[in-house]
């Protein structure tokens, strides 16, 4: 086993800057509340768990991972705290998105891009762009893909469970699609996995079977990466049960009163509490299969005389306030307990510290020679196998998915047909009756889980994954090397210059000034981040830039604002469209305004989901605008409404202007405003001129900006179109002392 201690001998070792993104459930490092629901299950365990081991590795000089800020008095406070430590190089870092109460994973898809926005403020804020991004689940996976995206770095991904295996489990359940889709967004997940598989660098997963049973049901299957590196147990939590009777070994005062917790909390069930313990654990999920077990040991009379049961189905208070499917299964695990007369015989105790009680949970039953059973059939990995057997418990599970693997791997247990009690039932009594076999399966899981399952060599193994990837930065055939990385040039210009186009660097043929101003741009495309913002479409914006000969904008903004784009790839800005989506009823108000007199909607190719285009009559006048902000406050509409030339009318979401798209772009880029030099001619660039930002209003104006004189801020040039822009640039850079004047 390779050790970090020899990885630390590589020469030129790297550093790394990690992200980790899972945005749903309630994670918190200290006292984790795993299994308090369907969302804080196995996933939760593990990003926690890698987020620690990660940051033990020599060659990861810092790793975050990002989760979601949650200010709810239904949980606990600690999931508002926006950044938790957890050691010198890890920490939690929380953002808020969709509203502050804890939402199911299902409801978050439409808040992501708010996620994204505010983890690029979090990144700029601190001058720290990640080497690499790992998103976790296919929510964390679409976050990470959009960083990746941003600034050209590896995205890593992790899928734990996917859509179409969950998809076909519930439909053989009954559950009809239309159902499904309701309840858990089911397309919207799956596109997102079909994605992972065609823009990861590499798809780490637990086990093979996962690839050749899961993701082998995709389309894009085979532009998948796949990386098989199984999770492992933390050997100072997840140790031997003789241990405790090494002379030189000392327990913890936590450790002391968990033991203490965990043998109170079991031996209060039960009348004859040295019988050897058959244990399984779990949430309280329909596919965790406890009922077999509990069917296994109720119908076997001389198995309830050979052990006693516990099981430990999630954390519960109160079952009549849980959510109803959790409600469900625990309501029939009591049920059972009653129509087969276990009590005095099983366990169920109400919860459990995952980092303190459940290794001393393990380590009881191995004390009592006990058995722990895996119920849950194709299980994807089956950590909690990997730790049972690192604490010399002896395993049953399913013979297929990956228990499969780790059972014929390290030979410390029995595969059977977990959804058949009474082959369980014969599996225990086989292993809890012959002592030498118990022996021989207890010692091999604790060597193979030295060996094969510990998050030492899962770390080494991950940063061999990383090494290869950024070693290969000439690789055209890694997604990353072919990203634009636009954010590492937007994080880090000094100034950003976003002038309107028609009018202001150009009229027509007259184009005085547009090469000294594209010579500047070029000459300065280090520090300076060069937008356009017009009212044009992006196709006919498109053309003006290359009529023009224009430098390649890194933004543009356009549709009057309604869209924002970065790069010569026009990557669209979904974090915009997000945030003045709010509101806007489109559907309804191209509907109400059927009935509208006087104007008539435009072709197709001038629609957009942002913007709706009308001709008006030659005879539309104030009172017409007048009656249409009425019939739009009468309709409950709203919308914002530009007239220009007196013969186009657009309708844009409220939130959508010049103005607001570069005030946004100061916000999503951690931008000082007074730092972006905005230039524009005509009225539609008012807003985006009268803000704070420093502005260059050109000599061709029209009269309605003469207002602006009264805003400090605002440069009124002598000269025409570029000339004038760049007249003002010189005005402003002067103003500042910038050297690249």
């Amino acid at each position: 086993m390779a050790t970090f201690t020899k990885l630390t001998k590589r020469k030129r070792m790297k550093e790394y800057y990690i992200q980790l993104y899972s945005p749903h459930g309630l994670i918190r490092f200290h006292e984790p509340e795993i299994g308090r629901d369907k969302d804080t299950g196995g996933q939760v365990k593990y990003v926690l768990e890698l987020l620690e081991n990660l940051s033990k590795h020599p060659q990861v000089r810092k790793v975050d991972l990002f989760t979601r800020r949650i200010m709810d008095k239904r949980v606990s406070s600690s999931y508002e705290k926006e950044v938790e430590t957890v050691n010198e190089k890890a920490r939690i870092v929380r953002m808020t998105c969709g509203g502050n109460s804890y939402r199911p994973k299902e409801t978050l898809w439409d808040h992501l891009d708010e996620f994204i926005d505010k983890t690029l403020r979090f990144i700029e804020k601190e001058s720290d762009i990640p080497d690499v991004v790992h998103g976790h689940y296919a929510d964390g996976n679409y976050l990470a893909s959009q960083v990746s995206e941003i600034f050209g770095i590896p995205f890593i991904a992790t899928g734990h469970s996917l859509g179409r295996n969950k998809k076909a489990l519930l439909m053989r359940e009954g559950m009809s699609e239309e159902k499904i889709e309701e309840k858990f967004n089911m397309k919207l997940r799956i596109d997102t996995e079909e994605s992972v598989l065609k823009t990861a660098d590499m798809i780490v997963v637990s086990t093979q079977h996962i690839i050749d049973s899961q993701y082998s049901q995709y389309k894009n299957f085979t532009q998948g990466r796949f990386e098989v590196i199984p999770p492992g147990v933390t050997p100072e939590m997840f140790y031997p049960f003789y241990r405790l009777d090494m002379p030189a070994f000392k327990m913890s005062v936590e450790q002391e009163q968990a033991l203490y917790r965990v043998n109170s909390d079991i031996e209060r069930f039960l009348f004859h509490p040295a019988k050897p313990l058959i244990l399984s654990i779990g949430r309280a999920d329909k596919r965790k299969n406890f009922e077999s077990i509990i069917q296994s040991y109720g119908q076997d009379k001389e198995l309830q005389a050979m052990a006693n049961l516990a099981i430990f189905a999630g954390v519960r208070k109160d079952i009549s306030k849980m959510p109803e499917d959790e409600k469900d299964i625990l309501t029939n695990l009591l049920l059972l307990m009653d129509k087969y007369d276990l009590y005095g015989k099983m366990a169920i105790p109400k919860k459990n510290d995952p980092k303190l009680d459940v290794p001393e949970i393990y380590r009881l039953a191995a004390r009592k020679k006990g058995v722990f059973v895996n119920a849950t059939p194709g299980e994807n990995f089956g950590l909690t196998i990997v730790e049972a057997a690192a604490c010399g418990l002896p395993v049953i599970a399913s013979p297929t998915g990956g228990p499969k693997e780790i059972l014929e791997q390290n030979e410390n247990g029995l595969l059977v047909d977990v959804e058949d009690p009474a082959a369980i039932a014969t599996a225990l009594k086989k292993i809890i009756s012959d002592q030498v076999l118990w022996d021989k399966y207890s010692a091999n899981g604790i060597l193979a889980s030295t060996q094969l399952y510990s998050w030492t060599s899962f770390a080494n193994k991950y940063i061999g994954v990383v090494d290869s990837l950024l070693q290969q930065k000439n690789n055209t055939a890694l997604n990353f090397v072919n990203k634009p990385a636009y954010g590492k040039k937007l994080a880090g210009a000094r100034w950003f210059v976003i002038t309107d186009l028609d009018g202001t660097l150009a009229e027509g043929n007259d184009v005085r000034g547009l090469k000294e101003f594209t010579d500047w741009i070029k000459k300065n495309s280090g520090t300076v981040a060069f937008g356009i913002a017009s009212g044009r479409n992006l196709a006919i914006t498109q053309d003006a830039i290359k009529k023009y000969a224009l430098p390649q904008p890194d933004v543009v903004i356009c549709s009057a604002g309604a869209e924002i784009y970065y790069t010569d790839k026009f990557i669209a800005d979904k974090g915009w469209d997000s945030h003045i989506d709010y509101q806007w009823k489109r559907a309804e108000l191209q509907a109400a305004l059927k009935k509208f007199p006087g104007i008539r909607l435009q072709e197709q190719d001038a629609q957009w989901p942002f913007k709706l285009s009308y001709y008006v009559e030659d005879h539309f006048d104030e009172d017409d605008m007048a009656n249409l902000y009425k019939f739009l406050d009468d309709h409950k509409l709203r919308a914002k409404v530009l007239l220009t030339d007196n013969k186009f009318l657009d309708l844009l979401p409220f939130r959508a202007s010049k103005g607001s798209a570069v005030r946004y772009l100061a916000y999503k880029w951690n931008h000082p405003i007074d730092q972006i030099i905005t230039a524009g001619n005509g009225g539609n660039d008012k807003d985006m001129l009268n803000g704070k930002t420093r502005s260059i209003v050109v000599s061709n104006y029209s009269p309605e900006l003469e207002e602006l004189r009264k805003n400090k801020a605002v440069y009124f040039s002598t000269h025409p179109i570029a000339l004038g822009v760049m007249d003002g640039i010189h005005f402003h850079l002067a103003a500042m002392k910038d050297p690249g004047n």
